[in-house]
């Protein structure tokens, strides 16, 4: 088993260093570095003062130290870091483009006075959970040992469970909708026979040489068609059993 370091260490650097920040926004919260309404998504205060930061600090908010942000992390830790080393290897602009592409449909999204919630991390995470189960739908995953489901069906059974937590069920949903966006527009209308609208700008990729951040020239990826028209992911490259723990396998061993 790697240690604590070594796995951080292997980490791909946009899954990386978002959770990174997040760990870092929620500690410094609890050292009562700054209150949560300081970096909260309110457009007023962002137009008549200027306060721009509000349209970019939700989106490294995942709550307060708890059950429900341990999950979150988890999530991302597991599923974000698996998009980003299978279907985005060697395609860091790609994927760094995509959270970007996200999170200005979040905010979009958070515009429209009935769909506002001023923290979008959990969004993302789960943005990133819809995506991951589109290019794996028939991985079986299995949810505290209970129960066994595709992995097709993993955001909806994780916004289930967030309810049954407490949590707010509007920023799973968001996060659900920018990620049916995105694979929308960049798998389903190719598949169709359309034209993919989002293909990673220039300056992403000179970003992603600049800071040196994981693979900044990207090999162009065509979606795989299915027999008959049938679209289930474009790939399984990680060479590892269908049946998937929800949790890692060291979280519960003695």
């Amino acid at each position: 088993m790697s240690s604590p370091a070594e796995f951080y260490n292997s980490l791909p650097p946009i899954t990386k260093a978002y959770g990174t920040i997040c760990v870092a926004a929620t500690a410094a919260l609890h050292l009562g570095l700054y209150s949560p309404l300081s970096i909260a998504l309110f457009y007023e205060p962002v137009f008549s003062q200027f306060q721009v930061w509000r349209l970019v600090t939700p989106f490294f908010f995942l709550g307060k130290f708890s059950v429900n942000f341990g999950i979150h992390l988890l999530m991302l830790a597991r599923y974000g870091v698996q998009l980003e080393k299978s279907t985005f290897e060697r395609r860091t602009a790609d994927f760094l483009w995509m959270m970007i592409f996200g999170a200005i449909s979040l905010l979009a999204l958070s515009a429209i006075p009935m769909l506002w919630t001023p923290f979008l991390g959990v969004s993302i995470v789960f943005m990133l959970l819809y995506v991951w189960s589109r290019e794996f739908p028939t991985a079986q995953i299995s949810i505290y040992g209970l129960v066994t489901l595709k992995a097709f069906y993993l955001p909806w059974a994780m916004l289930a469970l967030d309810v049954l937590f407490g949590s707010p069920l509007l920023p799973n949903f968001l996060g659900i909708i920018a990620g049916h966006l995105y694979y929308f527009l960049t798998v389903l209308h190719p598949l169709a026979g359309g034209r993919n609208i989002l293909a990673t700008p220039r300056w992403v990729h000179k970003l992603v040489a600049f800071w040196r951040l994981g693979h900044p020239t990207n090999a162009s990826v065509q979606p795989e068609r299915g027999a008959g028209g049938a679209f289930t992911g474009r790939s399984y490259r990680l060479n590892q059993s269908s049946s998937r723990s929800f949790f890692p396998r060291s979280l519960w061993s003695s």
